[in-house]
């Protein structure tokens, strides 16, 4: 096993794993836990987040909900859904998952199978550390239609065109917000406070609204 390690979270690795090992450790680790797992060609990733990573996380969830509030859309905010595809034989349990578009299809679901059901219309994964396992080509192949990636400075933005990623300054679900612009209100939360950054990004957004509708 080998294991990195960052301020914000650490990253622990396992090699030749079989899928059918993965899939009885994430059943034998049981949903109430903070780790998240990920697997791909007989790698599990199991990352533990500590505070910073968290906070992040937390605060752009709550970006993302003022976000569908001031589009006028409805959103199923997921958290760390896991995410299995036993054709695939891949996994992945993000920091944060949304049903947007694809909300009414899964809106009284407690289960998800991704089998069957569709991916989350956006995933978010804050990555201090570099991950072990190929997230772009691992969500790509799972069908997400976006993917968000948080560094700690820079948030990327993923769109899907033809099975594969290409990065864009702008959300195709929220396309009149410049959403590599969140990083600063992130800063801003540790001058200001958690309520006080998400007032101020709520009038931004309203700004670029206004501004794009002219």
């Amino acid at each position: 096993m080998v294991t990195t390690a960052k301020f914000a979270e650490t990253r622990d690795v396992l090699q030749n794993i079989s899928w059918q090992t993965f899939k009885a450790m994430l059943a034998d680790m049981g949903s109430e836990r903070n780790k998240r797992l990920a697997y791909d060609n007989g790698i599990v990733e199991i990352m533990t987040p500590l505070m910073p990573h968290e906070n992040s996380n937390r605060l752009i969830e709550g970006f993302v909900l003022v976000l569908c509030e001031e589009f006028g859309l409805e959103v199923k905010s997921a958290g760390s859904l896991t995410m299995t595809r036993d054709d695939l034989e891949q996994g992945g349990e993000p920091d944060s998952s949304y049903y947007i578009q694809n909300e009414l299809l899964v809106r009284n679901k407690e289960n998800f199978d991704l089998n069957t059901d569709p991916p989350p219309d956006i995933v978010l994964e804050v990555e201090y550390s570099r991950p072990k396992i190929d997230k772009l080509s691992l969500y790509a192949s799972m069908g997400v239609p976006e993917f968000w990636r948080y560094n700690g400075n820079v948030l990327r933005i993923y769109a899907l065109n033809s099975g594969q990623y290409s990065q864009s300054d702008r959300s195709p679900t929220f396309a009149p917000v410049l959403l590599t612009e969140i990083p600063r209100f992130i800063q801003e939360s540790k001058k200001v406070g958690q309520i006080a950054a998400t007032r101020a990004f709520r009038t931004w957004v309203r700004q670029q609204i206004s501004t794009a509708g002219q």
